[in-house]
């Protein structure tokens, strides 16, 4: 068949190019990488002051009354708002695992849950064993987390290299260890709470619950309630906002308008009125009846896919390549100092032990274990020695870790304690991108 579809310079040289790079699987972790490295040179340059008061003490305040009124430095608003945003796309995730995906039955659930589980216990046990007793003990969150997109993305640069049965195995780990991370924050690290504010939040969380069962499926109530509810109360409560995220992902309907056959046969209907019309313009691409039943098939199309697939793929490249990118401008400004009372710690060793020695145990001794001891199967081309590469990948905490840690300490108390524990996160983050990359790469042409 001819192809009519033209493409313009415009196109080619620019938006065609930068929309592969968009789609590509490994494009967020670099960009995410990228920021990173922007936000720690900054902090070890000579404009490291005007960076970081960039980011504190520039202030935003918004309200309506003494009730209702929030000012936050902009760094703040970037971890309780902006990163709200990351959390819904997580919770929408984990709702689709959940309910179709890895973890939707015990039986595709119970490794790397088993898995995800030892990969948070393990590194906690180890900053523990470095923090017990001390004014740090609370940071025992930190190395619990794995930055599934930088996980994820080391894993596909090595494109066939790796089985797909791995891929799945790490990304429901991942999800797993999210859903973990989220209830920590929940749990241990919520401030002194404000009973009415939560119970706000609850019943606005309970009305789009009751929204969805009736079957409610506008995106935009969603988010308004969603925001204007959940959100903010939550923020005024003291549990962090971003768990109202995740409980209003969990809220958006699942289930599409139309069911598959209603979909197919009515597409089929629509595209053979479409092929009848004879155009009465032949240079116009479209006549006005045609035009309505592309609209038509618009229509159609967004109703046969659940609301909250739908949010999830439009606000990936959202959460992908801005929020994420922010939240590390603003908060991987790592100072690296080694001189006198430098930031090598036991805060730091704890951070990077706990990731790259609690999670390499927890993740791949923990599941080898099982395999062995014949509790699991072992998953189609997983050898021993790529399940070690996973482990390693687990240990990049980066952007979970880091957002642990700004939970985790009192900066009016203790303001080293933050930067001690980013550097453990940069140095174990690197160090197990690095070696599950080569551990993988090695084990691609083994079989055992």
């Amino acid at each position: 068949m001819e192809q009519n579809i033209k493409v313009t310079p415009a196109e080619k040289w620019i938006t065609n190019p930068i929309n592969r790079f968009v789609n590509k699987s490994t494009s967020g972790g670099i960009v995410l990488f990228l920021a990173a490295v922007i936000a720690i040179f900054m902090a070890n340059s000579p404009w490291a002051e005007q960076y970081m008061s960039f980011w504190d003490d520039n202030m935003i305040a918004i309200g309506f009354n003494d009730a209702f009124y929030l000012n936050h430095s902009l760094k703040e608003w970037v971890n309780d708002g902006l990163m709200a945003i990351f959390f819904f796309v997580v919770g929408l995730e984990l709702k689709r695992e959940l309910s179709t995906g890895e973890l939707s039955s015990p039986k595709k659930a119970m490794l790397p849950i088993i898995a995800a589980i030892g990969g948070m216990v393990f590194p906690a046990l180890m900053y523990a064993i470095f923090n017990a007793g001390t004014d740090a003990s609370h940071g025992w969150g930190i190395p619990m987390a794995t930055d599934i997109a930088f996980a994820l993305g080391v894993l596909y640069l090595l494109g066939d290299k790796v089985p797909v049965s791995l891929k799945v195995f790490l990304t429901a780990l991942a999800i797993t260890d999210d859903l973990g991370a989220v209830m920590v924050i929940a749990i241990f690290y919520t401030s002194d709470l404000s009973l009415i504010n939560l119970g706000l939040g609850l019943g606005f969380f309970g009305l789009l619950i009751i929204s969805n069962l009736i079957g409610i499926k506008n995106t935009i109530y969603y988010a308004v309630v969603g925001i204007g509810g959940i959100w903010l109360a939550f923020l005024l409560s003291g549990v962090h906002a971003t768990i109202a995220a995740v409980l209003a992902a969990f809220a958006i309907p699942s289930t599409a308008r139309v069911n598959e056959g209603y979909f197919v046969h009515k597409m089929n209907e629509l595209k053979n009125k479409f092929r009848a019309i004879d155009p009465k313009d032949k240079v116009a691409n479209l006549t006005a009846e045609q035009m309505h039943i592309v609209e038509d098939m618009q229509k159609l199309s967004k109703d046969a896919l659940p609301p909250s697939i739908r949010l999830e793929h439009s606000m990936h490249s959202f959460v992908s390549f801005i929020v994420m990118p922010i939240f590390a401008l603003a908060n991987a400004a790592i100072p690296i100092s080694l001189g006198e009372g430098g930031a090598i710690s036991y805060v730091t060793i704890g951070v990077a032990l706990g990731l790259l020695v609690g999670k390499v145990i927890g993740v791949s001794g923990l599941t080898a274990l099982l395999i062995k001891l014949k509790v699991v199967d072992k998953p189609e081309g997983m050898t021993y020695t790529n399940l070690l590469g996973i482990g390693f990948l687990a240990a990049i905490g980066f952007t979970m870790s880091l957002f642990v840690t700004e939970l985790a300490f009192d900066i009016n108390v203790h303001p080293e304690f933050p930067g001690q524990a980013k550097l453990g996160i940069l140095i174990a983050s690197g160090l197990g991108g690095i070696v599950g990359f080569i551990l993988l790469n090695l084990s691609s042409g083994k079989k055992k």
